[in-house]
């Protein structure tokens, strides 16, 4: 099967290779080095049971480098290399780094209170809650607001009202992140895009644009771009010769737990390999890494429709993956994205074959709690026939099935037991 370029050995290399130089594509230019399938082992079959498993789920782009070089790069259907698509709450990440830039520069300080930049009133909570909201909450998640309010994404003061004390409670809440942009607009005294643009995009060559849509400020580029962001956090700040962000103690902030509620949450990056997670619009703790298949010092920008960016330093390697949803109604970025890792680790010709559907170490529902759907990842050896979905009273619950996603729309809300037979693997499973 042809392929735009083969992707090979980038994985279970030396952990050391990572403070090897990396490469960087020039500015201003199309050339980008690539790496051969044929110094790097791996079994053309393998990469193309990956394109294949990515372009079946609404794919647009996919793109790998090892060391700063291009591996693998694959469009899918009318898009190609020049085409430009939103990088929804993937974006999130480059506001994260910004606002470090702009603090280093003397602009702001992260710890103090937002309205500091923004001015007073900016929530309808009373002046003295409302002065606790510091820039650290609001990159963090952790500003109190209430996200219940109905629309999550409204700025206006009367959307944002007080919930909890700052820093108490986690929640993915779009409006108290889509202000940073006037945060840092009001600290340095320019627009958000420009201060964005001559401070990250033009130094690492990045094309793109911030558009306002509805409340939202969502950046637009092409997949390229989003490598090179991804490049660029794979070297902490420094783009070549060029060191873009300096606060390297801002940067290991950034990405490491920058709180003890949502372990698995830096500066508006995700991060695997912790011992629990959160994710958006529950207040539910579930234990374990966030993609278990992926590695475990992976940080990501993860957005709608599963706009995916994953950082892995251990392997010198960004993953970058543009596209619509990939399981319909189900928006989770984490699960598809933990599925296509399933697939990266079989690539090696060096690695046993097996099902890359089944190879999850564990039973695992996402979302959970869901409203309507679930997808499930089975242990390895696992069969879909001894899937159980039992009720608090310990009652067999019948659900439809639809290859890996169980349709829960009609059960009662409550707690649910998700078992296989014969086995010790069960998940409690709750339905909202």
């Amino acid at each position: 099967m042809v392929r735009n370029l083969l992707l090979s050995g980038l994985l279970a290399l030396p952990a050391s290779l990572n403070a090897q130089s990396l490469y960087f594509p020039p500015n201003g230019s199309t050339t980008w080095d690539t790496l051969s399938p044929a110094t790097l082992g791996w079994c053309p079959d393998r990469i193309d049971s990956l394109v294949d498993f990515v372009g079946s789920r609404n794919s647009k782009a996919l793109l790998i480098l090892k060391d700063g070089k291009i591996v693998l790069e694959h469009y899918y259907g009318t898009f190609t290399e020049d085409s430009l698509w939103y990088w929804a709450s993937a974006g999130k990440t480059l506001t994260a780094m910004l606002t470090g830039i702009a603090q280093e520069e003397g602009y702001l300080d992260i710890d103090n209170a937002s309205s500091t930049y923004l001015g007073t009133g900016w929530t309808s909570a009373t002046p003295s809650q409302e002065a606790q909201i510091t820039v650290r909450n609001q990159l963090t998640m952790t500003s109190g607001l209430d996200d219940g309010l109905g629309d999550a994404d409204c700025t206006d003061p009367s959307c944002l009202q007080y919930l909890a004390d700052p820093g108490t409670r986690w929640a993915y809440h779009n409006a108290p992140y889509t202000l940073l942009d006037g945060v840092i607009a009001g600290a340095t005294g320019t627009s958000f895009s420009n201060y964005f643009n001559t401070r990250i995009r033009n130094p690492i060559g990045m094309d793109g644009f911030w558009f306002p849509a509805g409340y939202n400020n969502v950046y637009f580029s092409k997949a390229r771009s989003m490598a090179r962001y991804g490049l660029l956090a794979l070297n902490r700040g420094i783009w070549n010769t060029d060191t873009i962000l300096h606060d390297t103690g801002y940067f290991t902030d950034m990405t490491t737990p920058s709180q003890g509620l949502n372990e698995s949450y830096g500066y508006l990056w995700w991060l695997n390999g912790q011992p629990s997670f959160m994710i958006p619009t529950v207040q539910f703790v579930f234990p374990g890494m966030l993609m278990p298949d992926a590695p475990t010092d992976m940080f990501s920008a993860l957005g709608k429709n599963d706009q995916l960016l994953n950082v892995v330093p251990s392997q010198n390697l960004v993953v970058v993956r543009m596209g619509n949803e990939a399981y319909g109604s189900l928006s989770v970025a984490i699960v598809f994205n933990n599925e296509m890792w399933q697939y990266i680790n079989q690539l090696s010709c060096a690695t046993g074959v097996a099902d890359p559907t089944v190879r999850s170490t564990a039973l695992h529902a996402y979302p959970n709690p869901s409203a309507d759907q679930v997808t499930i990842t089975l242990p390895a050896n696992a069969n879909w026939n001894d899937l159980r979905l039992t009720d608090a009273l310990g009652r067999e619950v019948l659900v439809r099935r639809n290859g890996a996603v169980l349709d829960l729309t009609t059960l009662p809300s409550g707690t649910y037991t998700l078992s296989l037979r014969a086995s010790l693997e069960r998940t409690r499973l709750v339905k909202q």
